[in-house]
């Protein structure tokens, strides 16, 4: 007996371990539908389990095709799609799961500092994170990462390294249809120090200026985000957070301009706290 094609042979074995799969061409792309499931002409689909969302017996619907079956893995109307494949693909929700894939430096050094630790894959250009848990799927969350899980797919790129934690509240919220609200955190006011510090706002244009200057390098910033936004605050509370006259209204506006960039307003209270007590605030 001949060897089995490499993709179907570990699209066997992630099936069985209830992993669904599908074949992927070139372009790491799911195979078109049949003539008889093109636009969708064979009305949709009726539950996720089973190998497309129609009778069709081919590899049609993308993420729906995904199947644990290895009866319909081998079966022969899936044959010529595997001896086309380039690799294989998973269906992350139908096995319980949810990716979140990072593709970028910037939002692999983003997921270290704000994400749990998790089982991790790399991939051409990043990280896969996987997590044990559904959700769904939502793309473009923040610069450089998406969440792949229900109602989609991703590549097989390795079994991965580390230990698989549960699905996070912070993934979860990535997915939130709105903003989070702007909510600064707790700031005093009253100067801090033997006799506290001197004023050095001559006029209100000089805060103001401060505070609009802090607010374009923050939006301009192209990279690290996550820093920029830290070292910004940082110089904000360097010059002007001893004399007094920062308010709520300022520091939402540097919320405000961080959340622009992607990030969380748990984030920008973490960099706010963490900046004053660098200062020793």
């Amino acid at each position: 007996m001949s060897a089995l094609p490499e993709p179907l042979h570990t699209a066997l074995s992630l099936a069985a371990s209830s992993l669904p799969v599908l074949p992927l061409r070139r372009g790491k792309v799911p195979f078109g539908n049949c003539r008889a499931c093109a636009g969708n002409a064979c009305g949709g689909r009726p539950n996720m389990k089973t190998p497309g969302p129609c009778r069709c017996p081919g590899v049609c619907h993308a993420w729906a095709a995904a199947t644990t079956e290895p009866t319909v893995i081998t079966s022969s109307p899936w044959g010529a799609a595997w001896r086309l494949a380039v690799c294989v693909g998973y269906h992350p929700g139908g096995g319980g799961l949810t990716v979140v894939d990072l593709d970028s430096t910037d939002a692999i050094a983003w997921a270290r500092i704000a994400l749990p630790a998790t089982r991790t894959v790399p991939t051409t250009r990043g990280e896969h994170w996987i997590y044990r848990g559904a959700m769904r799927s939502v793309n473009a969350v923040r610069p450089g990462v998406d969440i792949k899980s229900t109602m989609a797919y991703a590549r097989y790129l390795g079994p991965g390294t580390g230990t698989m934690a549960d699905l996070p509240d912070a993934v979860r919220a990535l997915a939130a249809k709105e903003p989070p609200t702007v909510r600064p955190a707790p700031f005093a006011a009253t100067p801090t120090g033997a006799g506290g510090g001197e004023c050095r706002h001559r006029t209100p244009a000089y805060l103001e200026r401060g505070i609009a200057m802090a607010e374009q390098h923050i939006t301009e910033a192209s990279s690290a985000v996550h820093a920029t936004v830290y070292r910004t605050f940082l110089a904000v509370l360097s010059t002007h957070g001893r004399c007094g006259c920062l308010t709520d209204a300022h520091v939402a506006r540097l919320f405000t301009a961080a959340q622009a960039k992607g990030e969380s307003a748990r984030h920008c209270t973490d960099a706010w706290t963490n900046a004053r007590t660098a200062l020793g605030m």
